[in-house]
């Protein structure tokens, strides 16, 4: 072969290479990002399911009746909604940093306290909430971005 045929197919190897090479980069970015939006969307869930649960504690402590039982209505629709904002915590715990999760945990605490021991007479259910749900809110927000 002539060296004219040889520079050619050098040239062309060349080109093949370069562009599996820049196809492997592209997929692979490509890759990386959609796991990291994955991630985000799941953390962006998650925060919303926290949010959503807590909010429905929040009515119960609200709506806690000076007496009940086992079998009271209250009891049986607040221990569902308590055991799913329990779930939503560690899930909080999972996906997010550590001074979340501790915001969220302190807020899970207040909340659970709250539903089922209610609070002093005169004590306000939403201002005794207030302070760690807003911290909770300020540390999600400042990780979510």
């Amino acid at each position: 072969m002539s060296g004219q045929v040889w520079v050619s197919l050098i040239s062309l190897g060349g080109v093949v290479l370069g562009g599996m090479l820049s196809y492997l980069v592209q997929h692979r970015t490509q890759s990386s990002v959609e796991r990291a939006e994955r991630q985000r969307q799941l953390s962006t869930l998650s925060e919303a399911r926290f949010i959503e649960v807590a909010a429905e504690a929040e009515r119960s402590a609200f709506s806690r009746p000076s007496a009940w039982d086992d079998t009271h209505s209250w009891y049986l629709t607040t221990q569902g909604v308590m055991n799913r904002l329990w779930v939503a915590e560690r899930l909080i715990r999972i996906q997010f940093p550590l001074p979340v999760h501790e915001a969220a945990r302190a807020y899970f605490l207040d909340l659970n306290r709250t539903v089922w021991e209610g609070l002093p007479d005169g004590e306000s259910v939403r201002d005794y909430l207030e302070d760690n749900r807003l911290a909770f809110l300020d540390a999600a927000r400042a990780v979510m971005g």
